[in-house]
């Protein structure tokens, strides 16, 4: 199977195994260590590889699921316990009480939909549990929509890549250009978003 940027992801993920994988998710969901993990492409690769009996599929989705749900909670309580912390500085241009201010009303208005669509956009998903915690979202709130994000993102992805193996001939023929659709079209809403902003800032 070729490569994608570089990357062999199917020699990652039966190197690393199912605990590696789950790992990297766990990393990607709350950590600032995964930010550049491909977290989309990683889990439907897995998916497929588990379909070519290379992988147990329930031992990964579990694994997966897990990873991202304890991941997202990991983020959650850097932001809420040390967020209020770090927003101290009125001037600051990162760190300040007005961003604090800011966050906690998004959460409020937001939430919900906010932690579910982020976990299919790279990056974001790493920093929304953060802002989650530093917005100060009700726990009880940001764990529903927590497990539902999780479940939907592991599911999605994993048993796309598992059926797409169990039911194309010759699947593999089709894992680079699909694997290669999928970091376009997570990559694509961020990448609109910041564009967006930046030509806000240009009209000034």
């Amino acid at each position: 199977m070729e490569q994608i940027l570089g990357i062999d992801l199917p020699a990652i993920v039966q190197t690393v195994g199912l605990l590696g994988v789950g790992l990297m998710v766990f990393a990607e969901s709350g950590i600032f260590l995964g930010l550049f993990l491909p977290g989309d492409s990683l889990l439907f690769t897995a998916g497929f590889l588990a379909s070519q009996n290379l992988l147990n599929i329930k031992w990964l989705l579990l694994v997966c699921l897990v990873g991202a749900w304890t991941g997202d909670n990991v983020g959650y309580a850097f932001g809420r316990r040390v967020g209020p912390k770090i927003f101290t500085k009125e001037k600051s241009i990162f760190f300040n009480r007005e961003h604090l201010r800011r966050s906690q009303e998004f959460y409020e208005r937001h939430g919900g939909k906010t932690i579910v669509l982020a976990r299919f956009m790279p990056i974001i998903r790493t920093f929304a549990p953060i802002l989650a915690g530093v917005g100060q979202m009700r726990y009880p709130v940001f764990i529903f929509y927590n497990i539902l994000g999780g479940a939907l993102w592991v599911l999605t992805l994993g048993l796309g890549g598992y059926f797409l193996g169990r039911v194309v001939p010759d699947a593999d023929k089709y894992i680079l250009p699909i694997v290669a659709g999928i970091i376009v079209v997570s990559v694509s809403p961020t990448a609109i978003h910041f564009f967006r902003e930046w030509r806000k800032k240009r009209r000034g």
